[in-house]
């Protein structure tokens, strides 16, 4: 082919219509080779040098390169681990850039830079050739037709998202097409669609959908990556995902036709670690083209690098070319795929400075100035493993984050733990204790009970412990500490005694997420009963213990999609349960906006609080700055009935019933003067609404 010097200016492989310009950024490398393919990407045609490097660019430009060519890198430099550097020419790497990746992709000892049955391990050389077996890269033309299409921009506070992944979500429901179980073109299929649409959910938010790898490990003991944490590519959607051979199209489909049924499309994102892994990990494509620039390594000992994420590497944010390709990439997905929002998986690592963590590290100032990536919902998961690493409440202006202290709070009281009403008064009205500072709203808060990492909300009404041995680590793996209670039974019941404990558990955990403050997240299959065995770290099972079972639905005792419904109907009727403001109990001109109570309707003092086996919590929500007409909430997470006496609140007369969680129990709109009786059923939520 003919071959121009090209632009440094817009890294990867870029078509114009004419031809395609290809620029891979490495600052220490010593030569950088295109190589360029058949369209099965079997067999290598062409080694082009890269003529020009512009600033640590690497550049060129084909005339001749047409939409569908597939390529891969080679790039020359020292094979130095001690120094950080691990080149091999001998490895084709995959460009940072691909906007599409094609395999197959055939584990084998190629792969790996060093020869690994060497004593010296990562300190050998191996010259071997992997470019048979390993992933490419495809010139795509990221254009689409979007019509009118949108981002929708629903306010933060009136949103609800729905965590799902792309093929669990699907694979098993049979009003699916049964061609497009398990792929992008399912998530707009009408029946999950009309199904998002009853619970009332606002976004869905999707398990890693970046090209991502399967581990080693994992192959070799039959299982998958089912989850995706394991980023190879940061522009390229998941080629598993797709029906045919264009997975960018599809996806781009996916996301107009969700944005017409008016559901927002967040992504889960991994942009604190690669699939790469630590020292004796593969050469696959960071590593080989700089390993020294994009990862954290240890100051002292770079052959090393710092595991801040459990998963061997880091990516360094602080470097000026990796912090470029993360915001490339986020942008990417913005302006070419329309996505709402996005999750940072493991953010404390994208805020790591010299220092640690620092709220005001460059990545944060990038996006906070940003004029696409500003307006766009913002999510962090506000922990690594690193020292330091847990960082709940620290992340900046316009950024919200997973509120595990919500998680663990609600799973502890409504299992019967004692003397943590306090702790509870706090996650339901926002946690301001976390959140209430630098200008931040109720909406930092993204309040949740059960996301993919962990129990299904019925699991942890079936199961005290986790059961995780069909991930063939003897049951080592997940977490120990799960907040659980098995009601009397390890695992299935037909005890109807236990059944119903744990169904109206489940009820109670759904109505605490929704008439919290803050923005619930609530997970895929939960309101239907999907179990997953008892496994709390379902990651590596692409099999029915991590797809939704829909079996389920509408059985009474399983099936609470209705009540989800009446829940998030009753956010959107009653401001005051989605405030844009925090709560300040009243002062001076103004009267309370929330009132603690007793059973005995008099506000609560500080040894009310403390009372040690209170589980009793009562309080009226008056929403004064938002308006609406005030709620009275009355939480017994006890064993037993609690006799309570319906409060005095302004001008009102009378209590109407709007909700409850006891089964056999319909809120019919029972009304209740002020000053009279009643009774609070144990393990029980009931809501009433104020009249004059």
């Amino acid at each position: 082919m003919r071959v121009q010097g090209g632009s440094p200016h817009v890294l990867g492989a870029s078509w114009d219509g004419r031809g395609t310009n290809f620029a891979l950024f490495s600052a220490n490398a010593e030569k950088a080779e295109l190589c360029l393919f058949d369209k099965q990407g079997r067999r290598e045609l062409d080694r082009i040098p890269l003529p020009e490097r512009t600033d640590d660019i690497w550049h060129c430009y084909l005339p001749e390169a047409e939409r569908g060519q597939v390529y891969g890198y080679r790039v020359y430099g020292p094979y130095d681990p001690a120094r950080g550097h691990r080149f091999n020419a001998n490895k084709l790497l995959l460009d940072p850039y691909a906007k599409r990746v094609i395999g197959p992709f055939t584990w084998n000892d190629a792969h790996f830079g060093y020869r690994m049955k060497s004593a010296r391990a990562d300190l050998s050389f191996d010259r071997r050739d992997n470019a048979r077996q390993m992933l490419k890269a495809v010139v795509v033309d990221p254009s689409f037709t979007w019509g009118t299409d949108r981002r929708l921009e629903h306010p933060w506070h009136e949103t609800i998202f729905y965590e799902a992944h792309v093929k669990g979500l699907t694979v098993q429901r049979e009003d699916v097409p049964q061609g497009s179980r398990g792929f992008f073109r399912g998530l707009s299929a009408r029946a999950i669609v009309e199904h998002l649409k009853k619970l009332g959910v606002t976004a869905i938010e999707l398990l890693p959908v970046h090209a991502f790898m399967d581990d080693r490990y994992l192959v070799d003991k039959g299982l998958k990556n089912y989850w995706g944490y394991n980023t190879i590519g940061f522009f390229a959607p998941e080629a598993r995902y797709a029906q045919g051979e264009d997975p960018l199209g599809e996806f781009q489909a996916t996301v107009s036709q969700l944005h017409q049924a008016g559901i927002e499309v967040i992504l889960d994102v991994v942009y604190n670690h690669t699939a790469e892994g630590n020292e004796l990990g593969p050469t696959l494509s960071f590593r080989g083209i700089d390993n020294a620039s994009y990862s954290w390594l240890k100051p002292d000992e770079p052959r090393y690098y710092e595991n801040f994420t459990g998963t061997g590497n880091a990516l360094n944010l602080t470097h000026p070319h990796v912090l470029r390709m993360v915001m490339d990439s986020l942008r990417y997905w913005v302006e070419q795929c329309h996505v709402d929002g996005f999750r940072f998986d493991l953010a404390t690592t994208l805020g790591r400075g010299a220092n640690g963590f620092d709220p005001h590290v460059g990545f944060f100032a990038a996006v906070a100035q940003d004029p696409v990536l500003s307006r766009v919902k913002m999510i962090a998961e506000p922990w690594d493993i690193g020292l330091g690493g847990y960082q709940l409440g620290a992340f900046p202006q316009g950024w919200s984050e997973w509120n595990d202290t919500y998680r663990r709070s609600m799973r502890s009281y409504w299992r019967g733990d004692a003397n943590i009403i306090g702790e509870v008064a706090s996650r339901m009205t926002g946690s301001a204790d976390l959140f209430n500072r630098l200008g931040r709203s109720p909406r930092a808060s993204v309040n949740h009970v059960t996301v993919h990492d962990g129990f299904t909300l019925a699991d942890l009404t079936i199961y005290s412990q986790k059961h995780n041995e069909a991930n063939g680590e003897d049951n080592r793996d997940g977490s120990d500490d799960n907040q659980s209670a098995d009601w009397g039974a390890e695992g299935p019941s037909d005890d109807p005694t236990i059944r119903d404990l744990r169904y109206r558990t489940r009820r109670n955990l759904f109505a605490s997420l929704f008439l919290a403050n803050g923005i619930p997240l609530l997970l895929a299959g939960d309101e239907v009963g999907n179990s997953q065995g008892g496994n709390n770290n379902a990651y590596c099972q692409d099999n029915p213990v991590g797809w939704i079972d829909w079996s389920k639905l509408g059985r009474d005792g399983e099936d609470n999609i209705e009540f989800v419904a009446k829940l998030t109907a009753l956010r959107r009727r009653y401001p005051q349960l989605q405030p844009q403001h925090w709560l300040n109990g009243g002062n001076g001109n103004e009267p309370p906006d929330i009132m603690w109570l007793t059973p005995q309707a008099t506000e609560m003092k500080p040894e009310d609080w403390s009372f040690p086996d209170a589980r009793f919590l009562a309080y009226v929500l008056a929403g004064a700055k938002e308006g609406g007409t005030p709620l009275f909430t009355v939480m017994n997470a006890g064993a037993d009935p609690v006799e309570f006496v319906f409060p005095e609140f302004l001008n009102l007369e009378n209590w109407s019933e709007i909700l409850t969680t006891a089964p056999g129990q319909d809120s019919g709109g029972l009304q209740f003067h002020v000053g009279a009786k009643n009774q609070a059923p144990n393990h029980s939520i009931m809501v009433f609404e104020g009249r004059t």
